[in-house]
């Protein structure tokens, strides 16, 4: 019970805060554009509790915690809005009669708010304890695993599992905890050799559910403090590395070179949450970066119900001189919604099934 109450309290927490960050960064746009924000929620469904603020925004902490949204006076634009709604609109003050490059900085600033936390984030990190780096070459082989049977060797380096291309070695940890008991090929470099290792994983027991296990370890060079301009500029280049790896991720799922099987969703999220909470400050703030850009990066695919799509409307905008139909628009909304609906279905049937739900449910009735 007290696993499960920090899981949901760091999860609730870990993801209340970036959230409010992804939509301060449209507030603020907003607000620096001359639109008047009408509400910001942190959370969907009825409000728990709200106030309105001097300028007219009604702040909002709602039931649900899997998301937030920023409202932007007169959002909805003539032609969807009633007369009531237009009634109340304030002249100057309306999202829809700005310009299109406003249009698009409002949109655009959420993904870049949670580029820039992750910045921040990885700078504290770094200026306070350091940066540790795991090095890509196993440091050591644990007698008796699959490892060793498949004659892994201390200073090997993994470049390959299966005919996925490995990133480094939290790329191995991933890949590997992600198939229990899978039987696959490592691709190895040894000095001068590239070798293939036929590996069965183990099944190991971990919070619940299983995860696969190969028996080697990697070395780690620990950080140290740097000065804060230093630590500012590697939180500039940590930023840019996670956000290439977790596309070449996406894209390596995409093109069928890794398992669709480890997409993971909100359970997948609650349950990292709650293990980095027990780990100490240090690794919440990392995890929390991550989880960040990964966010950011989300919210920039060109899908119509996220902000890259809308950014790919304005952009023809700009090129047609016209705003794309309100028909194309209306499709291209459903189409998006029925994606990223299918995209949350497939996510949380991979977490039920990591954590043994449809295993527990087989035996149960068998």
């Amino acid at each position: 019970m007290h696993d499960l109450l920090r899981t949901i309290l760091a999860y609730v927490l870990i993801l209340g805060i970036l959230v409010f960050i992804h939509e301060l960064g449209h507030y603020l746009a907003a607000r620096w554009r001359g639109v008047k924000v009408d509400t910001f929620s942190i959370g969907f469904g009825p409000a728990l509790y709200r106030w309105h603020d001097k300028s007219g925004t009604e702040w909002r902490i709602s039931a649900i915690p899997l998301g937030g949204f920023v409202k932007p006076h007169g959002f909805e634009g003539p032609e969807d809005a009633t007369e009531e709604q237009k009634a109340a609109w304030i002249p100057g003050r309306t999202f829809h009669d700005k310009p299109v490059g406003s249009r698009a900085i409002v949109i655009l600033m959420g993904p870049v708010f949670n580029f820039l936390f992750a910045i921040l984030a990885f700078t504290v990190l770094f200026a306070v304890i350091g940066k540790p780096e795991i090095r890509g070459d196993v440091s050591q082989v644990v007698v008796g695993s699959p490892a060793d049977h498949a004659g892994v060797k201390p200073g090997d380096v993994i470049t390959r599992i299966g005919e996925t291309h490995i990133l480094g070695a939290e790329d191995v940890m991933a890949s590997v905890a992600s198939h229990p008991g899978q039987q696959t090929v490592l691709g190895i470099h040894r000095g001068t050799e590239d070798l293939s290792l036929p590996v069965t994983f183990d099944t190991v027991k971990s919070g619940g559910h299983e995860m696969g296990s190969l028996g080697i370890a990697f070395g780690i060079s620990r950080g140290h403090p740097v000065s804060l301009p230093s630590a500012f500029i590697m939180g500039i280049e940590e930023t840019w590395d996670k956000s290439v790896m977790t596309l070449q991720g996406v894209w390596q799922i995409v093109s069928g070179q890794r398992s669709a099987r480890e997409l993971g969703g909100t359970i997948r999220i609650a349950q990292l949450s709650g293990q980095v909470a027990s780990y100490g400050l240090a690794s919440i703030i990392s995890f929390m970066a991550l989880l960040s850009i990964n966010l950011g990066l989300i919210n920039l695919f060109p899908i119509p119900v996220l902000d890259g799509g809308r950014l790919v409307f304005y952009a023809c905008e700009l090129v047609r001189g016209r705003p794309v139909s309100r028909r194309v628009q209306e499709i291209s909304m459903q189409v998006g919604m029925a994606l990223i609906g299918a995209l949350f279905l497939f996510s949380t049937f991979n977490d039920l099934t990591n954590i043994g739900l449809f295993h527990w449910i087989f035996h149960a009735v068998s």
